[in-house]
């Protein structure tokens, strides 16, 4: 599997953290708040069980910050699950399913009472398509859909308390720009805002959109998440 910075790098992240923030530009944020899980949508409690313990090894919590569990990727995949993703449902409860086969063949339990390093060689056979009754695109979908889930706009479900931003150094959504702010070193308070907090985008047009839009052969296919295009630039 790919460690935690090859997967930031995949993701076409740390490139940008390299450019828009150099070391100690982005002031610290404070730690993330005790995980809790919200009531779910699509999943069911034992398939949520094993969600969560994947993303939480896909970007794993270490000594350079929290990760996906903290930023709740688990809940962002179960709400689009419920939404956007609904296509992808069924993958889903036959892939968590056969990851907690392998799991209980391997290792003589489910997946997400391994310790962490098992859980790893498990993720591993998943990801070269070693696991009887599923192939190695499940595992690419759940770790493109965890990425979504932990760098997405909050609004989605995931990124819980901007941990994802913080994470790569993004400062957040600013509709100005001072001069300050563009001077290279000079420190920037992380701005804790979803776009759809501005006048300019609603949470009620974002959630029509949702409903209308149908979703991309991206977005089922575990490519990278976006916001509708439509214009809604002036409308409050």
């Amino acid at each position: 599997m790919l460690t935690r910075r090859e997967l930031l790098k995949q993701a076409g992240l740390a490139g940008a953290v390299a450019i828009i923030a150099p070391s100690g530009a982005i002031e610290p944020a404070a730690a993330p708040a005790a995980i809790t899980r919200e009531p779910l949508e699509a999943l069911t409690a034992a398939e949520a069980d094993v969600l969560e313990a994947v993303c939480a090894r896909l970007i794993p919590t270490d000594e350079t910050g929290p990760g996906a569990a903290e930023a709740r990727a688990a809940h962002y995949i179960d709400r689009a699950l419920a939404g956007f993703l609904a296509p992808t449902r069924q993958a889903y409860a036959a892939g968590l399913a056969a990851i907690d086969r392998h799991a209980s063949m391997r290792h003589g339990m489910p997946f997400a009472k391994l310790a962490a390093a098992d859980q790893d060689d498990v993720l591993k056979d998943i990801e070269a398509g070693k696991a009887e009754g599923l192939p190695s695109a499940f595992f690419a979908l759940v770790r493109s859909h965890t990425i979504q889930g932990t760098f997405c706009d909050p609004f989605y479900g995931g990124n819980a308390n901007f941990v994802g931003w913080d994470l790569i150094g993004y400062p957040g959504v600013r509709t100005i720009v001072t001069e300050t702010d563009q001077r290279i070193g000079v420190p920037l308070k992380p701005v804790h805002k979803s776009a759809y907090d501005y006048a300019m985008f609603t949470q009620a047009i974002a959630r029509n959109d949702d409903a209308l839009v149908a979703p991309t052969r991206e977005a089922r296919e575990g490519g990278p998440a976006r916001a509708p295009h439509k214009d809604h630039g002036d409308q409050a």
